[in-house]
C-alpha cells in the first residue's frame, strides 16, 4: 500500500498528525474534526509503512463501542489482522495484563471483576458489620473509586487522613473493602487499572517488558484520562516515548468520575519535545451552530486556543425559545419534533434531546407520548443489568472463580431452594471463623460433624450440583448458559419476556470462550448501549458525547440546571458545565435548538429560574430568539403557546387509504388541523410519502 493512499483524503493537518512517528505527539482535536480518522490511519501508517506489528501498539480509548468501531475502521479499510493487535479501553487492555501478571499481588488469574451493582452491595455489607448507615454507600462508592483513581491505597489513605472522624470511617471501610476483595478473588473497575500501575511501579522487570514490547501507544479521548490512566500512559512511553495524544480541552465532561482536564497541560511539561498540531477543521456542523458554540466555549480559562471552521453551509439559525415552565417547553419540543419529522427529510432516529440531569425526561416522556413519538431512554436500564441476565452471569462467575462469595450468596439465593436466610447465615459465620470462601466454607461443612443431617445433605446437593455443571466441558458460554438454564430449573421461573431476554443471552454468547464472555460482559458500561431502531433519543448531556444527529434539542437552560445549582460558586466546576453544554450543541449537524423554562418542578416544589447566564456568551447575530413566557393579568400568568395539533379520528395511525397514483397505503402518521392536516402514508413498493390532506384526494380502505 503507497504513501499516497495511507494519507488520502486526510486535510493537511490530519496527515501531518499520521506522518509524525518519531517521538510524543499531542494532537488537538476540536469536535467533529475527525480525531478517529488520524488514529485509524496512524495505526495503518505504522503498520503497512513502518513495518511495525500490531501487537507492539498499545491503542486505548474511553468506550467498548469506539474500540470495536476503531477496529472495523482499521481492518476493513486497510485489509489488517488484528487478532493480536492491543485496541480496546483502558480497562480491557489492563485486563489483559492482569490475567497474565496479578499473581505477583497475591491474586488468582482468574479473578472476578464487580460491576457497580456488586460493589455497591459489598460496601452496604461491610457498612452493616460496622453498625454504620447502609444508605451512605453511594457516596462511600464514590469516594473510594475518586482515590483509586488518584492511586491512593487504604493504607496510605488512612496514614495520611486528615483525621476528620468520617475520613477515619472511610479509611477503615476502604480498608476493609480491598480485603474482602482480595479475599473473594475479585477486582472493581477501578483495580484494573490501579493494580496494573502498582505492578508496573513495584516490578520494574514486568515493565520493561511491556514497554519493549509496546513500540508505540496511540491514545483517543486523552483529556478523559484521569491520575491512573494518565500514570499508565507514562510509564509504559519512559522507554521510547512514541506516544500520540488526541484529545480537546474543551470536551472535558468527566471530572465527577476523576477525569482530570489538567492531564493535557501536564503533557506538555512531561514531554516538552512533544510536537502539537491542532485539528480546527469540523466535518460535522453547520457554521452557525460553529459560530455558538465557539462563542460559548471561549469564556473559559486556560483552554487551548482554538477556531472550528467547516466548508458546510452556514444552515439554519441556532434557535432559543424560552417557555413558561417544564411542561410547556416539553411539549414545544415534541411538537418541533413531530414538525419536522413530517416537512423534512427525518426519522426520528435523526432527533435527540439532552438535558442536564435525569428527572427533566418525565415532562418529555409525557409530550412525546402525547404526540405518538417514539422515544428511547439511553443508559437506562441495559441488557446485562436485567436481574435475570445479572443471575446467569452470576452463576458463570462463580463457575470461573469458587471464592467469589457475591456471585454465590445470588447463586444460592436464585437457583436452589431450601438454603434459606438462616442457612446462609450460619455459612457466613463460620466463614468469618475459618477466613474461608463460602465454597471452601460449604465443603468443610459437608465433612464436619456436629451438623444436623438434613442441613447437611442439602449441602452436599448444593456441592454436587454445582460441580456437575462446573465439571463438565463446553464448547462455548452459550452451552454452559443452556446447562445451567436447564439443570437448575431456573428457567421455569421465568415469564415469556424474561425467558426471551435469556434466549438473547444465549445468542450473544455463541462461539465465546466463557472467560472472555464474562469480562466482556463486565467491562460494559452505560456509554456502550447502542440503540436500534427509529426512535428519538432522550439523553443526559454527559451521555450525549461521541454521539452525533442531525436534529439536537437541548432543555432547560436555567441558572440552577444548566449551570447546575451545586456549580455556579465555583469557577472551575462552572468552566464544566460550560464545557458540558459545548459538547452538546456540537452533537448537532443541520439543527441546534436551544430551550429554557420560567418555572420547573425540582425536589418536588415548582421553583422560578432566571435564564442560564451561558447564554449571554452566544451570539444573537447567529440565533432566532424567542421569549413565550408569560402576559401578567391581574396577578396571574397566562401561558403564550400555540395549542397541540389534534389529530384526526378518520386518518388515524394504521388505517388503509388508496391514492390515485401510489395505489394503498397504510397511514404511520398525521398531525394538524384542518387545511393544515398532514399525513404520512407507507407506500409498498414505493415507500414513505408525506402529503397534505386538501391536495392528496385520498379515499379511506373500509377495513
Amino acid at each position: 500500500m503507497t504513501n499516497e493512499v495511507l494519507i488520502e483524503n486526510l486535510n493537511p493537518q490530519q496527515r501531518e498528525a499520521v506522518l509524525h512517528n518519531d517521538g510524543p505527539l499531542l494532537v488537538v482535536a476540536g469536535a467533529g474534526s475527525g480525531k478517529t480518522r488520524v488514529i485509524t490511519h496512524k495505526f495503518a501508517y505504522l503498520v503497512k509503512k513502518k513495518k511495525v506489528s500490531p501487537a507492539s501498539i498499545f491503542t486505548v480509548t474511553f468506550t467498548n463501542k469506539a474500540a470495536d468501531e476503531m477496529k472495523t475502521r482499521i481492518s476493513d479499510n486497510f485489509k489488517l489482522c488484528l487478532s493480536s493487535s492491543w485496541i480496546g479501553t483502558f480497562h480491557s487492555l489492563c485486563n489483559r495484563i492482569l490475567r497474565k501478571e496479578i499473581g505477583v499481588l497475591g491474586y488468582n488469574n482468574d479473578f472476578t471483576i464487580y460491576d457497580e451493582d456488586e460493589k455497591s452491595l459489598l460496601i452496604r455489607n461491610i457498612l452493616r458489620e460496622f453498625n454504620m448507615h447502609e444508605a451512605l454507600y453511594k457516596g462511600v462508592n464514590v469516594k473510594i473509586s475518586l482515590l483509586k483513581s488518584n492511586l491512593v491505597m487504604p493504607e496510605e489513605f488512612i496514614t495520611n487522613n486528615n483525621g476528620y472522624s468520617f475520613d477515619e470511617k472511610l479509611g477503615r471501610i476502604y480498608l476493609r473493602y480491598q480485603d474482602e476483595l482480595k479475599k473473594y478473588n475479585a477486582v472493581d473497575f477501578d483495580d484494573l487499572i490501579l493494580l496494573t500501575v502498582q505492578i508496573f511501579k513495584n516490578y520494574p522487570e514486568i515493565l520493561r517488558r511491556y514497554q519493549e514490547s509496546f513500540l508505540y501507544v496511540l491514545v483517543d479521548e486523552f483529556q478523559d484520562t484521569n491520575q491512573s490512566q494518565y500514570i499508565l500512559l507514562k510509564l509504559l512511553t519512559m522507554l521510547n516515548r512514541n506516544i500520540c495524544a488526541v484529545g480537546d480541552d474543551d470536551q472535558s465532561i468527566y471530572k465527577f468520575r476523576g477525569a482530570d482536564v489538567k492531564n493535557i497541560r501536564a503533557f506538555k511539561k512531561d514531554f516538552p519535545e512533544a510536537k502539537i498540531i491542532k485539528l480546527e477543521q469540523n466535518y460535522r456542523s453547520t457554521q452557525n451552530i460553529l459560530d455558538v458554540s465557539g462563542h460559548l466555549i471561549s469564556k473559559n480559562k486556560l483552554r487551548t486556543e482554538k477556531k472550528l471552521w467547516t466548508t458546510n453551509c452556514a444552515g439554519e439559525r441556532v434557535f432559543y425559545c424560552r417557555l413558561y415552565d417544564d411542561i410547556e417547553e416539553a411539549k414545544y419540543v415534541a411538537r418541533n419534533i413531530k414538525e419536522l419529522y413530517l416537512k423534512a427529510n427525518y426519522n426520528y432516529s435523526d432527533f435527540a434531546i439532552l438535558y442536564r440531569v435525569n428527572f427533566q425526561s418525565k415532562a418529555l416522556e409525557d409530550a412525546l407520548r402525547d404526540e405518538r413519538i417514539p422515544y428511547h431512554i439511553v443508559s437506562g436500564l441495559s441488557f446485562y443489568q436485567r436481574k435475570e441476565i445479572k443471575d446467569i452471569i452470576s452463576f458463570l462467575k462463580l463457575i470461573i472463580n469458587p471464592d467469589d462469595n457475591l456471585s454465590f450468596t445470588r447463586v444460592i439465593i436464585n437457583f436452589y431452594r431450601g438454603i434459606g436466610p438462616s442457612s446462609l447465615a450460619k455459612i457466613d459465620a463460620e466463614a468469618k471463623k475459618g477466613n474461608l470462601s463460602y465454597f471452601k466454607t460449604i465443603q468443610n461443612m459437608v465433612k464436619a460433624n456436629g451438623i444436623s443431617s438434613s442441613f447437611k445433605n442439602k449441602l452436599s446437593e448444593l456441592i454436587l450440583s454445582l460441580e456437575s455443571i462446573a465439571g463438565k466441558s463446553y464448547k462455548d458460554a452459550a452451552e454452559l448458559i443452556q446447562e445451567i438454564s436447564e439443570k437448575t430449573g431456573y428457567i421455569n421461573t421465568l415469564d415469556e419476556k424474561r425467558l426471551q431476554n435469556i434466549l438473547e443471552l444465549i445468542s450473544n454468547a455463541k462461539k465465546a470462550p466463557l472467560r472472555e464472555f464474562v469480562d466482556r460482559v463486565s467491562i460494559l458500561t452505560s456509554n456502550d448501549e447502542t440503540v436500534k431502531g427509529n426512535y428519538v433519543s432522550l439523553m443526559t448531556l454527559h451521555n450525549a458525547k461521541g454521539l452525533e444527529f442531525p436534529v439536537v434539542f437541548i432543555i432547560g437552560l436555567e441558572d440552577g440546571i444548566l449551570p447546575h445549582f451545586k456549580a455556579v460558586n465555583d469557577l472551575e466546576e462552572l468552566q464544566e458545565e460550560r464545557r458540558l453544554l459545548y459538547v452538546g450543541m456540537t452533537r448537532a449537524r443541520d439543527y441546534l435548538c436551544l430551550t429554557g423554562a420560567k418555572r420547573r418542578k425540582l425536589f418536588s416544589k415548582v421553583q422560578d429560574f432566571e435564564p442560564s447566564r451561558f447564554l449571554s456568551d452566544i451570539p444573537r447575530e447567529c440565533c432566532d430568539w424567542i421569549e413565550k413566557i408569560h402576559q401578567k393579568k391581574d396577578q396571574t400568568y397566562e401561558t403564550i403557546t400555540q395549542p397541540a395539533p389534534k389529530y384526526s379520528n378518520i386518518y388515524g395511525i394504521g388505517s388503509k387509504v388508496r391514492h390515485p397514483v401510489w395505489g394503498v397505503g397504510v397511514i404511520r402518521d398525521c398531525c394538524g388541523e384542518g387545511d393544515d392536516t398532514k399525513v404520512m402514508i407507507n407506500f409498498p413498493g414505493i415507500g414513505i410519502k408525506r402529503v397534505l390532506l386538501k391536495f392528496a384526494k385520498l379515499q379511506v380502505m373500509v377495513q
